[in-house]
């Protein structure tokens, strides 16, 4: 049996890795134009499809049979082709989002709930939501209830995004400012890349509760699984899987004094993992042919410290590095976002008298307790978990791993 996903850009697609979890069929990426899929969708070469953005609504006139969820959304998700060669389309999305209302943990009952967008996402979050018993809006670039008039909403309890801004690889973007709607509880956002889109780490700033789109992505795949197959999964796999692929996918980045030993324990950290091992100081020697060193006596500490917020930005997009930063890599506080959208912080802490300091001009030509007091409260406003490295390479790495797992956002 070939199934796979339909779609218009698909190369950081997570759905082969959940479906060849949840199923033993094949499963392909097909990337498609949209004057092709008329004639895809009459090849006999697939048995089941997913159905991404753009073209959620575009295959609906294609089906011989649709849900009805199909009718209340208008788009489709999940398409299955018949053994009499009939398509039938479905919406598992609906049944997607309510497992994440669920999972994180939002009341929405009797609640103004704003949805961001108007695609086919949104259909599908406002047919859950209002099955909940939520009151849902629409918000939309250009309808009657958009982005210059918010205010209207400031009642809002939730906001759910169903668009596209912040994902991968344009991060770093948010549609609105968490901070004008002054009651709201909780924020959903269907991104799954990266783990944290800067609405999100807005809401985690703000004290809301928040979740990403990854478990709406494995629970409707579990139910799309179940089409392909004719064969019931049990809803244990849905947590199961996302929590394999968060652990997966998400970076595990080094903070800490110079000398302190980040390089080292990455190294240790990458044998064990089999993950890409990079360190910020290294992609700026790459990118520009001077150690930092060099950087900070020739231009100054702040030229520095710009390159510096540009390679994190880069660096931190990716998935499944382990990434080692500058000692001052915490005096920037846009480089929280970089590191933490898609990765666990871990704060290296050693004795200052175990410290190496060769071929580190600042902290050789400074009061290293000075130094140390003044980057603490950053060290620790950016650490998710902190560990002390006074045993061997081995045992602090050990212990990394064992604490990132529990620290992932899931």
């Amino acid at each position: 049996m070939q199934c796979g996903l339909l779609g218009k850009k698909l190369g950081h697609s997570y759905s082969p890795a959940i479906h060849n979890m949840l199923a033993s069929y094949d499963y392909a990426l097909f990337e498609k134009q949209e004057d092709e899929i008329a004639a895809f969708l009459r090849e006999e070469s697939w048995s089941g499809l997913n159905v991404t953005i753009p073209y959620k609504r575009a295959v609906v006139p294609f089906m011989d049979c649709v849900s009805e969820t199909v009718k209340k959304t208008g788009s489709i998700n999940t398409i299955v082709r018949w053994e009499n060669g009939e398509l039938y389309g479905e919406n598992t999305d609906v049944f997607g989002f309510l497992a994440l209302v669920r999972h994180a943990g939002v009341d929405v009952a009797g609640r103004k709930a704003l949805i961001l967008g108007s695609g086919g996402a949104s259909a599908s979050a406002r047919v859950a939501l209002e099955s909940l018993g939520a009151q849902t809006v629409i918000i939309s670039r250009t309808g009657e209830n958009n982005y210059e008039n918010l205010e209207m909403h400031a009642d809002a309890r939730l906001v759910v995004n169903t668009t596209p801004v912040g994902m991968y690889p344009e991060t770093g973007k948010a549609p609105l400012d968490l901070r004008r709607l002054p009651q709201l509880e909780g924020v959903l956002d269907i991104i799954y890349n990266p783990a944290r889109t800067a609405l999100l780490l807005q809401a985690e700033q703000l004290g809301l509760a928040y979740a990403n789109g990854l478990y709406m992505l494995v629970a409707q795949a579990k139910r799309s699984a179940e089409l392909f197959s004719g064969k019931q999964i049990a809803d244990s796999e849905i947590s199961r899987i996302t929590r394999e692929l968060a652990v997966s996918m998400q970076n595990i980045v080094l903070i800490g004094m110079p000398g302190c030993g980040k390089s080292t324990i990455a190294e240790a950290l990458g044998k064990r993992t089999g993950r890409e091992v990079v360190d910020s100081d290294a992609e700026i020697f790459r990118k520009t042919g001077l150690k930092p060193s060099q950087i900070i006596l020739e231009q100054g500490e702040a030229a520095f410290r710009d390159l510096e917020c540009e390679v994190l930005a880069e660096l931190g997009k990716k998935h499944r590095r382990i990434i080692s930063t500058g000692g001052g890599s915490v005096l920037r506080e846009e480089n929280y976002n970089f590191l933490h959208q898609n990765g666990v912080i871990v704060w290296i802490k050693r004795p200052l008298s175990c410290l190496s300091l060769e071929d580190r001009p600042l902290s050789q030509n400074c009061d290293l307790q000075a130094l140390y007091d003044t980057r603490e409260p950053r060290y620790r406003r950016f650490a998710d978990l902190a560990i002390e490295n006074c045993r061997s390479i081995d045992d602090a790495a050990d212990e990394i791993l064992r604490l990132f797992g529990e620290k992932v956002i899931v």
